[in-house]
């Protein structure tokens, strides 16, 4: 059964109905970074408005304004996104499993990890409605 799962996730990452779809998060991910380090909100703008954070050690945070408080102040940072699948409805909701590299602004590398992400297809175009997160990396005490 799980090979099966397995088999048919590798397969609807690769197939034509989500080529559109990785586009768009592809160029959602490659300025995410850009935006949250804008430290103005902006970054919301990939987020629907009833979406969710599920950082790591932390509870649930939804809705803008909590969001934005979560966001507000953070580290500036650059980030590469590299998708490793994709699956779901290409007409509604697709999840997105991808690895993370995080760097400082001079290039240092800080951390990375993996990011669950569900996209959701709105009126104004795919969406992050669930964003989960967590480093690859012990956590500092």
């Amino acid at each position: 059964m799980l090979l099966t799962i397995a088999c048919i996730a590798h397969a609807q990452s690769n197939n034509n109905q989500f080529a559109e779809v990785r586009k768009v998060i592809e160029a959602s991910n490659a300025i995410y970074a850009d935006l949250a380090n804008k430290n103005d909100g902006s970054i919301l703008t990939r987020y629907t408005d009833d979406a969710c954070l599920y950082p790591p050690n932390m509870a649930p945070i939804c809705g803008g304004k909590n969001m934005l408080a979560f966001f507000k102040g953070g580290p500036k940072v650059h980030v590469k996104f590299t998708i490793q699948h994709l699956y779901g409805d290409p007409k509604s909701f697709v999840t997105e499993e991808s690895f993370y590299e995080m760097a400082d602004m001079s290039g240092k590398k800080i951390d990375d990890g993996k990011v669950i992400v569900i996209w959701k297809k709105t009126s104004a175009g795919w969406k992050m409605y669930r964003d989960m997160f967590s480093s690859n990396n012990k956590a500092k005490s």
